[in-house]
């Protein structure tokens, strides 16, 4: 079986507050260590009352501290945002005090509105070539040291090597992947719309490097795993709820399920959530488990990272659980 990860965007349920959250996220990495996941990724979203990773270099920081084998990363760090050195010393950091057990996933998109967009970089007029060029500059800056050194360096960082992934919705980041030969992570639990193109993007053009020697794709999916599989339906109505409330400008705190919910909305949102959800494994074990080895099976994913928006987060927890119990072999903790 091929490893499993998680996505936490560290949501805030409504009730709670950005500091329970992430005391949440750092108790389902220690969870998700114990159950041997792979991965524990978190995300940079900003202006978003629902979401409490923005600062994702300083959360994954606090998580790092209940946790000790599983790696931490971002899933991802919004590179337009940040000076490329900036992201260097922060994840140099991490690295420094967390050997072996950092990577970083890069993202050309804000993640957020063009007003927050706007307060953070306080400017729009970056090109289409700065995200590469931006990228190049990361890999240099985790570089060996150079002799003579380089001019700017990034201390901590310097040597480290941090795994350096990129993620992407479109064919765009297959495309930068497969250029650089570096590993491509694919947001298909929210965006699943050019999956296969972008797959067939990165596998065709991509070339060896001093990083990796061929291809190597991690794919995003929504799992709600429940005892049964109207209890798993219920827990995705969270986010249904959330998904509607993007689209229509109304961005909020994570809503608890509500039954019944997607008769309660617009034929136009419930054929939205369902091109959404097209990447969705929701409801008992047996079925979770038979709707992740489809999604394996139709992709040839080498690994997935696996996000669930459950208000509850015992309940989150719990879903985790029974994924982790319902996969056959012991998940990978390697490499």
């Amino acid at each position: 079986m091929i490893p499993l990860s998680v996505l936490d965007l560290s949501p805030v349920p409504e009730g709670s507050n950005a500091g329970d959250s992430l005391r949440a996220s750092a108790a389902l990495a220690a969870h998700a260590e114990a159950l041997g996941y792979h991965r524990f990724w978190m995300a940079e979203h900003h202006s978003m009352p629902g979401i409490a990773s923005a600062a994702t270099a300083v959360a994954l920081a606090h998580v790092a501290h209940s946790t000790s084998t599983i790696r931490l990363g971002a899933g991802g760090i919004m590179l337009p945002n940040h000076s490329p050195l900036q992201v260097a010393e922060q994840f140099g950091t991490l690295a420094a005090l967390h050997p072996g057990r950092i990577d970083l996933g890069l993202g050309r998109a804000p993640g957020t509105d063009q007003a927050a967009a706007f307060a953070m970089r306080r400017s729009m007029s970056g090109d289409a070539n700065d995200f590469p060029r931006d990228v190049v500059e990361l890999l240099r800056y985790f570089a060996p040291p150079s002799d003579p050194p380089a001019r700017v360096r990034a201390i901590p960082g310097e040597g480290l090597e941090v795994p350096l992934w990129i993620l992407g919705s479109s064919t765009y980041g297959a495309s930068l992947a497969a250029q650089l030969g570096l590993p491509y992570a694919f947001a298909s639990h929210f965006a699943p719309d050019m999956l296969d193109e972008a797959l067939h993007v990165y596998r065709r053009d991509f070339r060896a490097s001093q990083w990796l020697d061929k291809p190597h794709v991690m794919l995003g999916l929504n799992v709600f795993a429940a005892d049964t599989d109207e209890e798993g339906a219920l827990l995705a109505t969270s986010l249904d709820q959330a998904f509607v409330a993007l689209a229509t400008g109304n961005p909020g705190k994570l809503k608890a399920p509500l039954a019944n919910y997607r008769e309660t909305i617009p034929e136009r949102f419930r054929a939205s959530l369902d091109d959404r959800l097209t990447c969705a494994a929701i409801g008992s074990p047996a079925t979770v488990r038979a709707r992740v080895e489809a999604f394996v099976e139709r992709t040839q994913a080498d690994e997935l990272m696996i996000t669930a928006q459950i208000f509850d987060p015992v309940a989150r927890q719990h879903s985790y659980t029974l994924l982790a119990q319902c996969w056959d072999a012991p998940l990978s903790t390697k490499g």
